[in-house]
C-alpha cells in the first residue's frame, strides 16, 4: 500500500528505535505531492519511521538530516536479478541503499509466496541470501551498519495467507504446502537475527463477520473478550489473536527467536456500499487505538509485556489502485497534505485513541493479562458466518488473497493503470 506506521520498541537483540511510529510510502497514484512536501509533513510529526516498497532516493534525499530510518523495500519484479547472481545484488544494493538515511531494514519483496507468481518462490531465498552477502561490502552499508545489530536484517514480507490455521490463536500453522519455500526463509531468519515480517488486517476479518461484537473486537474497543479453549488465554481484541497465531506458527517450527514485525495493518475510512465498517470513525478508532495499545507495551496474552514493531498503513491514498473504494481509502493524509483524520501524529498533539464513534471509548489494557485480539486468518469470506476468533476461510497457497493490500508495485501498475514514545530504548542502557 502506501504508507504504514511503525511501531518501534526495543527488543532482545538491540535494534535501535528511532521512533514510536512508522508509515508506508505507496505510490500507485498520479496525484502525490512533491517529496519536499512529503518530507516537511512526515518531520512535523511524531513519525520516525518509513516503509517504502520500491527505492525513492528523491524522498531519501529530501528527509537527509531528519533521523528517519527507512525500511527499503524490493520490488517483486526485481527480486529474481537479485537472485541470478551476487554481482547483481551488490549493484542493487551499491545503486540504491541510501547512505544519509539510516537503514533499518531490507524487505526483498512484498507477499510474494502468495503473489500468484509460482516462479517466483523458489527465487526468493537465494535473492536474500545474494543481498545479504552484498551488504559488508562498500561504502553503501554504512548506514546500516550504524544500526548494530540491523546490518543483518533482511527480511521478506507475507500476507496472512501463509497462514493454515489461527482460530484459536493456539493453532496458528503456516500451509504445508508452502513449505519448500517457506522453511528456508525461516531458518534465514532464525540463523541471521531477522525478523518476520506479516501484513495482517482486522478489518477484513471484520467484513467476514459484521456482528457488532465483533466491530468492538476489531476496533481495541470493551468487548466481553474470547478465550482459546486450548491456551486457556482470554483476547480482547483482534490484532492479539492475529499476532499470537503467527507466533504459535512459528513457535511450532522451533523459531521461538525470530520477532514478528507487522509490516501493514490499517483500516479504510471509506468504501463501496457492501463495505461494512469502512468509515472515518472506525478508521480513526483503529489506528488510535492500536497505537494506545502498542504504547502501553502490555504485549499479547501469548507474549505478556512485549510490545511488536508495527507499521500503520498508510501516509496517503493511492487513486490509481483498482478494486473497491476502500482500497484508495487507507491514507492518514489527503495528498494536500491535511489529515483525512486525527490519530494524534502531530508533534505535541493530543494522543489518538479517541473517537467520534457511537461505540465506547477503548479499553487498552484495564487487563494487562488479556490482550484484545483476534483471528490470524485475515482473508474476507463475506459469505460465511465466523465463530470463535472471527476465523475466516483459510486461504490457498499461492492464490491473491483479499487481505493482500499490495502486490509490487509494478504489478499494481499494470494491473490498475490502465506512536508514540520510541519506546526510547529506556534510556538506561
Amino acid at each position: 500500500m502506501a504508507v504504514q506506521l511503525y511501531v518501534s520498541v526495543p527488543n532482545k537483540r538491540g535494534s535501535l528505535p528511532f521512533s514510536f511510529i512508522g508509515v508506508n510510502y505507496g505510490t500507485i497514484a498520479d496525484n502525490l505531492p512533491p517529496v519536499a512536501s512529503t518530507a516537511s509533513l512526515l518531520m512535523s510529526t511524531s513519525i520516525g519511521k518509513l516503509r517504502l516498497y520500491e527505492p525513492h532516493p528523491d524522498l531519501v534525499a529530501a528527509l537527509a538530516g531528519s533521523n528517519i530510518s527507512i525500511l527499503l523495500g524490493i520490488p517483486n519484479g526485481d527480486v529474481p536479478n537479485l537472485a541470478s547472481s551476487p554481482a547483481a545484488a551488490a549493484s542493487w544494493a551499491a545503486a540504491n541503499i541510501p547512505t544519509t538515511l539510516p537503514v533499518s531494514a531490507i524487505s526483498v519483496g512484498n507477499e510474494l509466496l502468495n503473489s500468484g507468481d509460482p516462479t517466483l518462490a523458489p527465487q526468493l531465498l537465494p535473492a536474500m541470501q545474494n543481498l545479504l552477502a552484498a551488504l559488508p561490502a562498500g561504502s553503501t552499508t554504512k548506514a546500516l551498519k550504524l544500526l548494530a545489530n540491523w546490518h543483518e536484517q533482511i527480511s521478506t514480507v507475507h500476507s496472512m495467507a501463509v497462514l493454515s490455521a489461527s482460530d484459536p490463536p493456539s493453532s496458528g500453522a503456516f500451509h504445508t504446502d508452502l513449505a519448500g519455500s517457506l522453511d528456508p526463509v525461516l531458518d534465514f531468519l532464525h540463523q541471521n537475527g531477522a525478523p518476520f515480517m506479516i501484513n495482517p488486517y482486522p478489518y477484513f476479518a471484520y467484513a467476514s463477520d459484521t456482528r457488532p461484537e465483533t466491530l468492538a473486537f476489531c476496533l481495541f474497543q470493551p468487548n466481553a473478550g474470547r478465550v482459546d479453549a486450548v491456551s486457556g488465554l482470554t483476547y480482547t481484541n483482534m490484532f492479539d489473536a492475529q499476532l499470537d497465531a503467527i507466533r504459535a506458527a512459528l513457535d511450532a517450527k522451533g523459531y521461538t527467536d525470530v520477532d514478528i514485525v507487522i509490516a501493514e495493518t490499517g483500516w479504510p475510512y471509506k468504501g463501496d456500499a457492501d463495505e461494512a465498517g469502512a468509515t472515518v470513525d472506525n478508521a480513526k478508532a483503529y489506528n488510535g487505538n492500536l497505537v494506545a495499545h502498542l504504547k502501553s507495551q502490555v504485549g499479547t496474552p501469548r507474549t505478556p509485556g512485549k510490545s511488536v514493531d508495527t507499521y500503520i498503513f498508510a501516509l496517503y491514498d493511492e487513486d490509481l489502485k483498482g478494486g473497491p473504494e476502500s482500497e484508495r481509502s487507507f491514507g492518514l493524509y489527503k495528498t494536500d497534505l491535511t489529515a483525512n483524520y486525527d490519530v494524534g501524529l502531530a508533534k505535541n498533539g493530543s494522543t489518538a485513541g479517541s473517537t467520534r464513534s457511537l461505540h465506547p471509548p477503548p479499553l487498552i489494557d484495564a487487563m494487562a493479562g488479556a490482550l484484545l485480539q483476534g483471528n490470524g486468518t485475515l482473508q474476507p469470506s463475506r459469505g460465511a458466518t465466523p465463530t470463535g476468533f472471527c476465523q475466516t476461510t483459510a486461504a490457498v497457497p499461492g492464490s491473491v488473497q483479499g487481505q493482500q493490500r499490495r502486490a509490487d508495485a509494478g504489478t499494481w501498475r499494470l494491473v490498475s493503470f490502465g506512536v508514540l514514545l520510541c519506546l526510547a530504548m529506556a534510556a538506561s542502557k
